[in-house]
């Protein structure tokens, strides 16, 4: 089978509506907006959710409970293996020196270093949080993980 041989399954493809073209056309005069009233006007829209005045589910139903989304930590996360493209001169690695290097974005967020790749030389890195293996990597190098 190639590109040009593939076709539409019958009945996928429909033509769009024409609407106000006369009564023959089956949608003329209201175009199939039914009669008046706030859905026939242009421009209206209700907002979702919305039950004509009724009081909505979403108000009708208890809201209970924890949700541990409002007080989640977030970090800025740094694999080992990028700690290689930080200047050669540079011995001690903390979040305004990851910034400068383009590593992480300067969000007032914590960082976590995580162990993806391998690091070659020794750095003094300070963060938030280490992951296990990122400790242990850094550790063989020769560096020093410190949790600021």
């Amino acid at each position: 089978m190639r590109l040009h041989e593939l076709t539409n399954t019958p009945g996928a493809v429909k033509r769009r509506r024409r609407v106000g073209c006369g009564e023959g056309g089956g949608h003329g005069k209201t175009c199939g907006r039914g009669g008046k009233g706030q859905s026939a006007r242009s421009g209206s829209s209700v907002r979702p959710g919305f039950e004509g005045g009724q009081m909505p589910l979403y108000r009708r139903l208890p809201h209970r409970g924890f949700n541990n989304a409002n007080f989640r930590t977030v970090y800025d996360t740094v694999n080992v293996g990028e700690l290689s493209r930080i200047d050669e001169s540079i011995t001690e690695v903390d979040r305004e020196v990851l910034i400068k290097a383009g590593l992480i974005r300067g969000q007032a967020r914590s960082v976590k270093v995580l162990g993806g790749g391998e690091i070659t030389r020794s750095l003094k890195i300070k963060a938030a949080k280490f992951s296990t293996s990122a400790k242990a990597k850094i550790e063989k190098a020769g560096g020093e993980p410190v949790v600021a």
